[in-house]
């Protein structure tokens, strides 16, 4: 079934998912967990309720009680699952996806990520194979509230914050429904756009990595003077941010800013950076006296590394962040107020913190259509054997001065190019190398 991902299950509503698969879902889905007890929750999308309804019928037909947290960010419903002991749960979102879409992230004890190579085919199976349980008894459901345990959970993180002015933009998303009780316990000025929950996403598409969804941000930011902007994605598990110039931050060199700050109070810290990420976020750790390490892209790769390691923080080129705090799940709330404590202690503008990171030249996510993608990785092994190989997620190439990284599109036929060189030229001269393997770019 093409809705089955490699990190959540996620289609078109209802050609693809619809309740009645829904409720099959929530069946199987039951069965995996074999819980007595699972939290779910959903986002705002206009599909949300009816489906998280047919989800909690084939949970409690399989005699399972479900606690439904009602409307909850993703990170809300991770933070639920792991502070309360559910042994499982799930968020009804497609995260940033148009609203046409919906579909649901699914999590064991302690808020562990059920991924396609975790779990997810498992529960697939079980429903192509019509495995659908009926209990003698079917479950109960109750109700619950997460929001105030949320909200003191994420102050936690709150250090010595100055008076700062920041620009936010909820996107319609989640993070209008979670963030104001965090923002009304801090002593900053905010300016917020698009807090109202709205599942048509009327003003723009709930995601920040997308230049044109940041233009009434940044444009904001610099009209009205504030220290920086940050927008936050449909479930509100993600966040971009914008400096005092009204300039996109990438997400690699943020997370290279946050390591330092955590670093400094924990000195030795593990680290994580998902393998895309520019060289200067490693070398940034390693200066700063942490450890380090680079890991597949994917939250279910991210948090079980995160875990296995005791890692204080890690963070990937989609502004996901994750913090061991946070019972190793990412938060972009928690994000947003690292951030207000570097500014604060830091007392410079966060163009002057970003400026030394951004001292090499990439191109950015490319996307190639290739339909052999194994093949055309084993030849792209062969053609750059001389420098340093590596498998961790796809292959990455490494000389002295410049690298890259080509991964697969787990849903399309696709490979993404990431390469970053010491200078531009060298960055120009290594991209015509590979791309004379990979062929034209689509949006080229």
């Amino acid at each position: 079934m093409g809705i089955f991902k490699a990190y959540d299950i996620r289609g078109l509503y209802p050609s693809e998912l619809d309740e009645n698969l829904m409720r099959k879902i929530g069946n199987a889905v039951a069965q995996y967990l074999d819980a007595d007890r699972i939290l779910v929750s959903r986002d705002m999308r206009t599909s949300g309720e009816s489906l998280k309804d047919a989800f909690v019928d084939g949970a409690t037909d399989a005699g399972v009680e479900c606690a439904d947290a009602g409307l909850l960010s993703t990170p809300g419903n991770y933070f639920a699952i792991a502070n309360y002991g559910f042994r499982g749960g799930v968020s009804i979102t497609a995260s940033h996806n148009p609203p046409q879409y919906n579909g649901l992230k699914v999590s064991r004890e302690d808020a562990i990520p059920v991924g396609g190579e975790s779990g997810l085919a498992d529960v697939e199976k079980m429903v192509v194979g019509g495995e659908y349980k009926k209990a003698a008894v079917k479950g109960k459901v109750v109700g619950m509230s997460v929001l105030d345990d949320l909200k003191k959970h994420i102050l936690k993180s709150v250090g010595k914050i100055k008076p700062l002015k920041v620009v936010i933009d909820a996107g319609n998303g989640m993070a209008g429904l979670t963030l104001p009780p965090v923002l009304d316990a801090l002593p900053i000025e905010t300016k917020r756009l698009y807090f109202d929950l709205d599942g048509n996403f009327p003003n723009h598409e709930a995601n920040p990595l997308k230049e044109e969804n940041t233009r009434e941000l940044r444009r904001l930011v610099k009209e009205t003077g504030a220290d920086f902007g940050v927008a936050f994605d449909g479930d509100a598990d993600r966040c971009a941010f914008i400096d005092e110039k009204g300039e996109a931050i990438p997400c690699d060199l943020m997370t290279a800013i946050i390591a330092k700050d955590i670093i400094a109070k924990e000195p030795g810290a593990i680290i994580l950076y998902d393998c895309r990420s520019s060289r200067a976020v490693g070398e940034e750790i390693e200066a700063a006296g942490g450890r380090g390490f680079p890991e597949r892209v994917g939250h279910a790769f991210m948090k079980a590394t995160l875990r296995e390691k005791n890692g204080a923080f890690a963070g990937e080129l989609s502004g996901h962040y994750y913090f061991r705090e946070n019972f190793y799940c990412d938060s972009a709330a928690i994000a947003f107020i690292k951030l207000l404590n570097v500014l604060s202690a830091s007392g410079k503008p966060l163009s002057e913190l970003v400026r030394p990171l951004a001292r090499y030249f990439g191109t950015g996510e490319k996307n190639f259509h290739v339909e052999d993608k194994d093949g055309k990785i084993r030849e792209m092994a062969a053609a750059f054997g001389d420098g340093k190989v590596s498998y961790l997620d796809g292959i990455t190439v490494e000389y002295a001065d410049w690298w890259f990284n080509v991964r697969k599109s787990n849903t399309e036929p696709l490979l993404r190019l990431v390469l970053e060189g010491n200078t531009e030229k060298l960055r120009d001269a290594g991209y015509a190398r590979v791309q004379a393997i990979l062929g034209q770019a689509p949006e080229e």
